[in-house]
């Protein structure tokens, strides 16, 4: 008998923690089993003037100090809202019996329901169609079904499932604005959907908190990770308990993003523009992951209007200012728990006092001039001049916008400091709003598609056709490529078999790209671009870390700095004039941005894009019989 070799098993990883004896096959399987199985407990404490002075706990092989902030902790309370015992059970989730469908009347409603909208997510024709045959053939059928079937009778069916849903399914509404219809659900209901969804239960945060790391040298390392350990959610407890009778209430920042899209070019250039809400309690990986932590809530409208009026200053301003007006009509039912705490049910079975804020939004830069109010090519950030990009201005605000509005004249406040008078943010109608401060960090748009795809890309093979006749370039263009095309198979590492010609990018098209671009490019450009490319993307990297430290920090400005110093190449070989560029000049705001609001990819715009798909594109594509 001949003997079998047995197979090669390239589990390797063990678990760091403890006790745990598990052994994965790569990083991420061991993150996602540390996630899940050693989620580490937190203990209130104190920050003092000069750092933390609780002793710290273990955290794996890290010792870790964590600060949770004493006076809007999310304790738990009862239905009336009186707290409890931290050591009170939760009460149960659910108390239906296994013969229980409610809200629908029977089994065959459920099922009915969940293969027609979920599985087979039949167009309303194909809707009608099945009923009508259900219908004629129902004496000889042994199912009971509503009488009088029609699309409206077996919406019947379907909307008591989207009811039970935390993440798609609320009845919608709608409302005219300035003779403009909005169609949104109300985000008051979504959002206590999600903090009662207890797939959440373990990944989530009711309480702002920093957390500290401890060096070998016994001095410590501030991290920053998920929404909540960052300073703009402590800052916002602070304001909030000034009122003790806020005190013991859980805070929840309101995150928001939009995002114009297409769903058909061919069929006359359908567009769409969904506004997405998630909450910042939920951790950064769980916001990412398609766990519907981010949730469809409306389709903002799209003013049309004739080719003559197209450009017209008048009607860009009304189209900008309808956007501010749907989101504060939108928002409104938020307001009154914005102040007052409310008591509202959560994922681990327990209730607690809520209070809401409204907390960063996630955009693109075209998305964001239009927020800011401000005149294209200004920093929605800062006062920097668009000529004076390469640095950094005096921080932008609410605070500052109005007293210029009131004091200088329309002209001096679009030339000098870039502020269209007649918007007015949705953020003035809310509480510790300020749309300025809450523009998010953009990882898709400001560094993998903006500075490196559209910028640092583009200008290589400027470089190489500037230098080069139009033969010679082209061939070093196909080299290039076939360097591209021929990167080893490597777990992590994107292929290219046509190298990188091909006619639309997409995000993940251009983060692949930077992993291989480097190598391909090398002997064809200086070596002050290959280390104008090597220190920015080194600043990506840093930036897409799931924890961000003093350390991380220090590297980051350090790239940004050598970036600024080598990407001087460009100009003196005149491939570009200056810098002046809002998504180079966006890069400035990172350190404060991530001290502010956390890890960057727990905010980018590739969340929200990445729902177009499920929440707009595929219904419309189902609806219009369109097979993709």
């Amino acid at each position: 008998m001949s003997l079998r070799r047995r197979r090669f098993n390239i589990k390797r990883i063990s678990c760091p923690y403890g006790g745990c004896r598990r052994i994965f096959k790569n990083q991420s399987a061991l993150t996602q089993h540390t996630r899940a199985a050693h989620q580490h407990s937190f203990r209130t404490g104190h920050q003092a003037e000069e750092g933390p002075d609780e002793a710290p706990y273990r955290n794996g092989q890290i010792n870790i100090i964590r600060d949770v902030h004493l006076k809007l902790d999310g304790r738990i309370c009862d239905a009336q809202g009186h707290f409890i015992d931290p050591e009170t059970p939760p009460t149960p989730l659910t108390t239906k019996g296994p013969d229980d469908w409610s809200p629908y009347r029977n089994r065959l409603e459920f099922e009915t329901a969940e293969f027609i909208f979920t599985k087979a997510q039949m167009s309303a024709g194909k809707i009608d169609k099945l009923l009508h045959l259900w219908e004629s053939h129902n004496p000889s059928m042994d199912i009971t079904l509503p009488s009088q079937i029609t699309m409206t009778s077996i919406m019947r069916l379907i909307i008591p499932k989207l009811a039970t849903s935390h993440g798609a399914a609320f009845r919608s509404s709608m409302r005219e604005i300035k003779n403009y219809d909005v169609f949104y659900r109300d985000p008051h209901v979504v959002i206590q959907k999600l903090l009662a969804n207890p797939d959440f239960k373990d990944s989530i945060d009711y309480a702002p908190y920093r957390e500290w790391e401890t060096r070998p040298n016994g001095t410590y390392n501030r991290r920053w990770r998920d929404f909540m350990s960052a300073d703009w959610a402590w800052d916002q407890a602070d304001k909030i308990a000034e009122n003790p009778a806020t005190h013991g209430s859980a805070f929840v920042p309101i995150i928001l993003g939009s995002d114009k899209t297409t769903v058909s070019v061919a069929t006359g250039q359908n567009d769409y523009y969904p506004l997405y809400l998630s909450i910042g309690n939920v951790h950064n990986g769980v916001r990412r992951a398609h766990r519907n932590a981010v949730v469809l809530i409306g389709f903002l409208s799209i003013p049309k209007t004739s080719k003559e009026h197209t450009s017209d200053p008048s009607y860009r301003k009304f189209k900008k200012q309808l956007l501010h007006t749907s989101l504060s009509q939108i928002l409104k039912t938020l307001a009154p728990a914005m102040s007052v705490p409310e008591v509202t049910r959560c994922g681990d079975g327990y209730y607690r006092c809520i209070i809401y804020g409204l907390g960063p939004y996630i955009a693109d830069y075209e998305e964001q001039v239009v927020l800011a109010g401000i005149v294209r090519n200004w920093c929605g950030k800062c006062m920097a001049h668009p000529l004076d990009l390469a640095n950094t201005g005096e921080p932008r605000t609410r605070e500052l916008v109005d007293a210029l509005t009131e004091t200088v004249d329309f002209g001096t406040l679009w030339d000098q400091y870039g502020i269209i008078w007649e918007v007015v943010p949705f953020t003035n109608d809310f509480p510790r709003a300020d749309i300025h401060e809450l523009l998010a960090p953009d990882l898709l748009h400001q560094l993998i598609k903006g500075t490196f795809k559209d910028h640092l890309v583009t200008w290589v093979e400027l470089y190489i056709k500037q230098e080069h006749n139009p033969k010679d370039a082209q061939r070093i263009m196909d080299d290039i490529d076939k360097r591209i095309a021929v990167a080893p198979h490597f777990a992590g590492l994107r292929r290219f078999p046509k190298g990188r010609g091909f006619s639309q990018w997409t995000g993940d098209d251009s983060k692949a790209l930077m992993k291989v671009y480097l190598p391909a490019i090398e002997g064809y450009v200086p070596h002050e671009m290959m280390r104008a490319i090597r220190t920015f993307l080194e600043f990506c990297y840093i930036a897409h870390h799931d924890v961000i430290t003093d350390d991380s920090l220090n590297d980051l400005k350090n790239a940004l700095n050598q970036f600024h110093r080598y990407r001087q190449v460009f100009i003196d070989t005149e491939i570009c004039e200056d810098f002046s560029l809002p998504r180079h000049h966006s890069l400035e705001h990172y350190e404060s941005l991530i001290t502010l609001f956390g890890a960057p990819n727990g905010l980018c715009s590739s969340i929200t894009e990445s729902k177009h798909i499920k929440a707009v594109k595929e219904p419309w594509w189902r609806s219009n019989n369109i097979s993709r």
